[in-house]
């Protein structure tokens, strides 16, 4: 009855526990009196199905709202004469795991696994714990900071419990999706019995042990040919050519210094190498670098080679960086651009004069009514997604069956931070006006600098804008394409050029910007994007058209 009680208690927080309560009342009983084990065995098979036959019918909810999670698998278990039928119920993100342990005496639990927070995601860090062990949960309270591939976003409780166990502590590193962070129980003097508790293997993600190797095959003796007595007498041995004879302390040295043994003839006994050979070798590298210096230089070099006390060459100093996952992320994904993605590059320069009057107008409009500023980059990101409406061909993507065209124009704006580069996305910047976007971008910015975007900030972008003109005065560059898109614009700073004019002796000034576009040309063909450059350059020297 001790059972039976317990799995009424906790089958409480299901949807159907009235049905289960009304239609299998008598099997439940049965099941879990001590008197009718002999009637459960005689009818193993025909409650075995109707069980598994109600729990497949009965869609099984944990009473968790579907759209606050993300992947919860939960397991019921009901033992019926010594056999446990379970049923797997699954959402989309968050992987947690649901155990009715009897095993080793532990209480009802949950096992929080890390979640999936983005669809590129395969591990993720700790940050920080919110919470406690013993500390009371309420679903929506955060429990944790999980910083994954692209940013640091909070996790949620989905349950009403008490955190029992911290599995992986502030700051643990690499921690694989699905693998077991956290253990929650229902009932507050349960948490005593979590104290020392370990996942197993198989929860913690972590891959099955492999099968033991099958023996190799037994070889069949061979009988070897009688080999003569001399060829017995005379033992194998390598050619002494192969083998390089050193003092222990000629050795040293060459370890110390970097110098392979190879390059050195040696002058003792048999052809030993030894300390003086060390010696002299470096002399000549010594006074072959100097007089090297003093030709370059057309003077004798006076500062000698930095040297430590005992004689040795001072060894770098060095500070070794680990790499935050926002790091990894932008390396695997920049590599992988470079290495499967065709580049190539359109460069053009564009007169901003007309750029720069109508954008100190609109500031002027908007410092009167408490707007923002406008920013270049703001009008550029306008200007580049009206070229993508214009020339859609450029606003897709490559796949192995179709190229994807898209209907929406999300510009991603890389921005860089102390942490690494982000790429936020303005949704629909066709459809926004300049005031729009120019909050959006600024805010993003802001999100991106504090490193709390949500994956909903930067996923989703069709086309990206990377400007190292107006922070850094960069002239022209060339961009990666940031897949699955197929085009970047590049943008440098603008400057004053002389321009000539009709009349003899006669010129003007003028302020022209470098745009390089970075196209995949198995999406984008040279004469494509040659129209969409075309495009953009006409909306930035002619403004107003902007607005229209």
């Amino acid at each position: 009855m001790a059972y039976a009680s317990r799995i009424i208690n906790h089958s409480k927080k299901l949807r159907n526990v009235p049905n289960l309560l009304r239609h299998d009342h008598a099997v439940l009983v049965r099941c879990f009196s001590n008197g009718a084990q002999s009637s459960v065995c005689k009818s193993e098979a025909a409650e075995r199905e109707r069980v598994s036959k109600f729990v497949a019918c009965n869609h099984v909810s944990s009473g968790l709202p579907r759209n606050n999670c993300s992947r919860t698998t939960m397991r019921l278990g009901i033992p019926t004469g010594g056999v446990a039928y379970s049923r797997e119920l699954t959402c989309s993100q968050v992987q947690s795991m649901r155990g009715f342990a009897s095993d080793a005496g532990l209480p009802p639990h949950q096992e929080i696994g890390m979640p999936s927070l983005s669809p590129t995601m395969t591990e993720g860090n700790i940050a920080r714990w919110l919470k406690k062990e013993g500390d009371k949960v309420n679903p929506g309270e955060v429990l944790c900071e999980v910083e994954t591939d692209k940013a640091t976003v909070e996790m949620e409780c989905m349950e009403e419990g008490y955190l029992a166990k911290i599995i992986k502590g502030d700051g643990s590193k690499e921690i694989k999706v699905g693998e077991i962070i956290a253990i929650t129980v229902e009932e507050e003097e349960d948490i005593a019995k979590f104290k020392d508790y370990s996942p197993s293997t198989s929860d913690s993600g972590a891959p099955a042990a492999k099968e033991p190797a099958a023996p190799p095959p037994k070889q069949e003796p061979v009988q070897q040919p009688v080999s003569s007595p001399e060829a017995k007498s005379k033992p194998s041995s390598p050619p002494s050519e192969d083998r390089l004879f050193a003092s222990p302390l000629a050795r040293k040295m060459s370890e110390d210094h970097k110098v392979p043994l190879s390059s050195i003839k040696g002058t003792g006994p048999d052809g030993r190498i030894v300390k003086a050979d060390i010696e002299d070798y470096l002399g000549i590298i010594f006074k072959f670098l100097q007089h090297n210096q003093c030709s370059s230089r057309g003077k004798d070099v006076s500062a000698p080679t930095p040297k430590t006390k005992d004689g040795k060459l001072e060894a770098l100093d060095y500070v070794d960086i680990p790499h935050s996952q926002i790091r990894k992320v932008t390396a695997s994904r920049l590599l992988i651009s470079k290495q499967t993605i065709p580049h190539y590059y359109l460069t053009v320069d564009t007169c901003v004069d007309k750029l720069l009057d109508l954008r100190s107008q609109l500031n002027s409009l908007q410092e009167a009514s408490g707007g923002k500023r406008i920013s270049v980059n703001d009008l550029v990101i306008k200007a580049a997604a009206l070229a993508l409406r214009k020339v859609p061909q450029c606003n897709s993507s490559w796949t192995d069956d179709y190229i994807r065209q898209y209907n929406n124009v999300n510009i991603n704006v890389a921005v860089q931070t102390e942490n690494g580069l982000y790429v936020p996305v303005i949704r629909n910047a066709d459809k926004k006006g300049l005031s729009s976007i120019s909050s959006e971008v600024k805010q993003l910015a802001q999100k991106a600098k504090e490193n709390s975007l949500k994956p909903e900030d930067y996923e989703g972008g069709t086309f990206t804008v990377s400007n190292l003109g107006g922070p850094f005065g960069i002239k022209q560059f060339c961009a990666i394409i940031n897949p699955p898109q197929s085009g970047i614009l590049a943008v440098g700073s603008a400057e004053k050029r002389v321009i000539p004019t009709s009349g003899p002796e006669q010129f003007q000034f003028a302020s022209f910007m470098s745009i390089t576009l970075s196209c995949d040309h198995r999406v984008i063909d040279g004469a494509v994007g040659a129209e969409w450059l075309k495009a953009f350059k006409g909306y930035i020297e002619n403004p107003e058209s902007m607005l229209l």
